[in-house]
């Protein structure tokens, strides 16, 4: 496959069974032959995505010693800001060069889990910066809700098989920021080394221009780039492995520009859909037969987190 599919979340969210279900094999057989979608139809307005962005290249351009007292050791990153090129891709030890921050899950105080996520850290100097974080993190949730319930059916689940994992779910939110490169980067470095997502799915804002590049099957490198209607969705190792990797997760990257274009940021927003951690990932029964045997041990959500974040460099052992 040389280009990434497109899709129309609207054909689900139709009264006619017909769409729906043409919407279930589409992206199914997507996420089985490439697992990168475009989605058009989510819940992200046209005014939520331009203040976002707006409240994100503040935040960036804040100075350094302004953003550094939001960085906050000991949680592994999860939330608040990380600094340029601390986190790597697994196997690698350069830097992605890249800085970023997190929105984290909002739980009610009554839920299980509502000790258990670092809180979110509030950036004083931006009055608008929280809550339009929150807005979009929510509408982004909303949506992948949508997108787990139509692989449930094409799975052979039951549509909500995945909502009860997915509700007050480990998910971030993490808007990054690429500076421009002001000198040769170091041992290969690049905007964000290939790899895949640790998650069940991910939902990226901001694949409009050049930069994102997936492998497809044959090993080949293709340009992943949206319209600027559509957001460009994954699949992540956890569901890959929840499915026996009927559904793949596909490595990706971001390469730098052209030398030409080394004077210019780039900004994404992806995000990564959690369950909670208690989630057993067990490859699902009806994704094992005598030609697909079982291919991953016996792990929980929250075990397969841990595991990853030390390979990237952001829980040290």
């Amino acid at each position: 496959m040389q280009k990434i599919p497109s899709v129309d979340l609207r054909d689900f969210l139709s009264d006619d069974p017909i769409r729906k279900q043409k919407f279930v094999n589409e992206i199914g057989k997507a996420y089985e032959e490439i697992g990168f979608v475009a989605l058009k139809g989510h819940f992200l307005d046209d005014q939520l995505v331009e203040n976002l962005y707006a409240e994100v290249r503040n935040f960036f351009n804040l100075p350094l010693e302004v953003k550094s007292k939001y960085e906050i050791p000991g949680i592994g990153g999860q939330r608040g800001y990380v600094s340029f090129g601390k986190e790597h891709a697994k196997g690698r030890s350069a830097g992605d060069l890249k800085e970023f921050w997190h929105f984290g899950q909002y739980v009610n105080d009554d839920s299980k889990w509502a000790g258990e996520y670092p809180e979110n850290v509030v950036v004083t100097e931006l009055p608008s910066f929280n809550d339009t974080g929150k807005e979009a993190y929510q509408m982004l949730e909303k949506t992948g809700v949508y997108v787990l319930r139509a692989l449930a059916l094409y799975i052979g689940l039951d549509e909500f098989y995945f909502d009860k994992y997915i509700k007050d779910g480990n998910s971030i939110l993490r808007p990054i920021h690429y500076p421009p490169i002001t000198d040769e980067p170091k041992d290969g470095a690049v905007r964000a080394a290939a790899h895949g997502d640790i998650n069940l799915i991910t939902l990226l804002m901001g694949a409009q221009g050049k930069g994102l590049q997936v492998q497809n099957h044959n090993g080949d490198w293709i340009d992943a780039m949206a319209q600027p209607d559509e957001l460009m969705i994954n699949v992540g190792d956890m569901l890959s492995r929840h499915t026996n990797n009927k559904l793949k997760s596909t490595i990706h990257q971001v390469v730098n520009p052209p030398r030409e274009l080394w004077g210019t940021s780039r900004y994404s927003i992806p995000f990564f859909m959690h369950p909670v951690s208690d989630m057993k990932l067990d490859c699902l029964p009806e994704c094992i037969d005598e030609n697909n045997p079982k291919l991953y041990e016996d792990i929980t959500a929250g075990e397969f987190l841990n595991e990853r974040l030390v390979e990237l460099g952001l829980i040290k052992k």
